[in-house]
């Protein structure tokens, strides 16, 4: 058979650390043939073109300038790390996690690559996907969560499990399944990286989502650090500022452009801020102060000193 026939190539003399880890002693009782039953476990070079995509990838975004350097640098230095396959048929395989790895090479022209073979059924390859994916490519933190929260519903796994099998504190994972509590717009901030994980993970103890869209807006607009947000966020806690109108009556319930106007001042300043308004557009704000310099602090924030 001339080469570019062949789709398998054994690889010998390799390193056997991931196949090992990889490796299932019942795969070969399951291959269909001889052909399948010796690719299984191994590493082998399998062409490109027979390779589908992982219908189950957790990274839903590929940075391209990103994508354009692994391939110069697989051009140079060839593929360090093999990408990890099932076999579907004799001359069909689908991808279970090397996702980056697998475009690069086809941007870098490669025809082959190497890969370790194994057999897995859909929920296998949902499993192993999303933690290799998560313990091995720099996954942002909603698509961590987002990973996270598909091994616990998909793959029936509880917090605790979840955190042995990613090597993580259960309170680790916790703090990122919180972020999906957070409005769509604060989680696609997250994604895109004009917040921080420390960032959000201070607006996820506020409840109310108007607030909290406050706040995000503030550090958006003033570049405020993760300290100040949780300064804020403590400052919004000790006094009390209503977080849910079951604390509101509707004698005292103000509209919700006063309401709105309310929320951004208190995070803008850092304290409870109240503001009044008559009927004939009259009203007025009143900014407490706990003491002479966080009366400073305020009068600076007015640009008054």
């Amino acid at each position: 058979m001339s080469d570019s026939k062949m789709t398998i190539k054994k690889r010998s003399g390799l390193g056997r650390g991931l196949g090992a880890l990889l490796e299932n002693p019942a795969d070969s009782s399951q291959a269909q043939d001889k052909n399948e039953q010796a690719s299984v476990g191994l590493m082998n070079e399998i062409s490109v073109d027979t390779i589908e995509t992982n219908p189950y990838q957790p990274r839903t975004h590929f940075d391209q300038d990103a994508l354009e350097e692994l391939a110069e640098s697989i051009r140079t230095q060839g593929i360090i790390q093999p990408i990890t396959v099932r076999q579907l048929s004799a001359n069909k395989f689908q991808l279970i996690s090397g996702e980056r790895r697998l475009q690069a090479s086809k941007l870098a022209g490669l025809a082959s690559i190497p890969a370790y073979v194994r057999t897995a059924n859909d929920q296998q390859m949902l499993e192993m996907a999303l933690i290799e994916n998560i313990q091995r490519e720099n996954l942002n933190a909603i698509e961590i969560a987002l990973s996270y929260q598909r091994l616990i519903t998909e793959c029936s796994l509880k917090q605790e499990e979840l955190g042995d099998r990613v090597g993580k504190k259960r309170s680790t994972v916790n703090n990122y399944l919180r972020l999906l509590k957070l409005p769509p717009e604060i989680q696609a901030a997250i994604r895109d990286n004009y917040i921080s994980m420390g960032h959000a993970r201070a607006i996820v103890n506020v409840e109310n989502i108007d607030t909290q869209l406050s706040i995000f807006k503030s550090i958006i607009a003033d570049e405020l650090s993760v300290r100040r947000v949780e300064e804020i966020v403590r400052d919004l806690a000790t006094f009390g500022l209503p977080s849910d109108e079951k604390k509101q009556t509707p004698k005292t319930q103000a509209s919700v452009e006063i309401q709105n106007i309310q929320s951004r001042l208190a995070t803008h300043f850092g304290t409870k801020v109240q503001v009044k308004s008559a009927d004939n557009n009259k009203g007025e704000i009143k900014i407490p102060f706990t003491s002479a310099d966080d009366l400073n602090r305020i009068l600076e924030l007015l640009n008054f000193v």
